[in-house]
């Protein structure tokens, strides 16, 4: 299937590795101009080469440091893309962390953390995008959640911030409707790349992950990040034209939510 995301133009946050670089790709693969974004110089810098070698062309491919934390970082990586491709269509945002433990044991400042660098990322981005892709006609942009911002479990403060993204994913999928912007969320479970936090724990405990996975995923598998990124260059792509508002679960059926 042609996604018709050809010369389209993708910001992916958070992308230099894992999830955000599969959804780069993703999309690069359609045919998309693509601005990489990530705190770390050395990663992008691989992450660039590889995304190139897709595009064909370093003319498509541009690659940003910017500490997306702060109002600055977002708006260089908003203003950089614009200058270089004329434009913006979609917006993937991807970055994100949260930190902590229970209740008692977690700090207001690991709590701050978590908002800092998850929530408050998405919505500058987003606040910055959303006057470019008026000019365009239209856009779409996707929030990278998780299926415990749907149900419980995991970390408490990123369930917090991945609830609060959903939400606000079909908050603006309405408000922005009117200038035929489409806004999801996407909704992974469980997804082991390199260097990823299941990668870790995976080394740390191999048993105990290996029983994990035989309790919690139904396929016998973790998840790949290229399967999130495949939903979500559909999710951008003119194919899914009245997708909007939609938190997508990508999770080999783990979660345990009906909705």
């Amino acid at each position: 299937m042609d996604l018709q995301l050809t010369d389209k133009v993708a910001i992916v946050t958070g992308s230099s590795r894992g999830l955000g670089l599969a959804c780069a790709k993703a999309l690069a693969g359609e045919g998309c101009r693509i601005c990489l974004c990530a705190r770390g110089q050395e990663k992008l810098r691989e992450a660039w080469g590889e995304v190139v070698a897709i595009t064909g062309s370093e003319d498509r491919v541009l690659a940003v440091a910017a500490d997306l934390g702060t109002l600055e970082g977002t708006d260089v990586v908003v203003r950089l893309t614009v200058e270089q491709f004329g434009g913006l269509d979609i917006l993937v945002n991807n970055v994100g962390f949260a930190g902590g433990g229970t209740l008692v044991d977690t700090s207001d400042e690991e709590w701050q953390q978590a908002f800092d660098q998850t929530l408050y990322p998405a919505i500058r981005a987003s606040r910055a995008a959303v006057p470019h892709m008026r000019r365009r006609g239209g856009g779409a942009i996707i929030f990278i959640a998780s299926i415990y911002g749907r149900e419980s479990g995991g970390r408490m403060t990123y369930n917090a911030v991945k609830a609060t993204e959903i939400s606000l994913a079909k908050s603006l999928a309405q408000q922005l409707a009117r200038d035929n912007i489409r806004v999801n969320s996407v909704a992974p479970g469980s997804i082991l790349f390199p260097g990823g936090s299941w990668h870790r724990r995976q080394q740390a405990d191999p048993e105990g992950i290996a029983e994990f996975v035989r309790r919690e995923l139904p396929f016998g598998r973790f998840g790949t990040a290229e399967e999130v990124g495949t939903v979500v260059a559909f999710l951008a792509s003119p194919r899914a034209s009245w997708i909007s508002g939609a938190s997508l679960t990508v999770d080999g059926g783990q979660s345990r939510s009906l909705f």
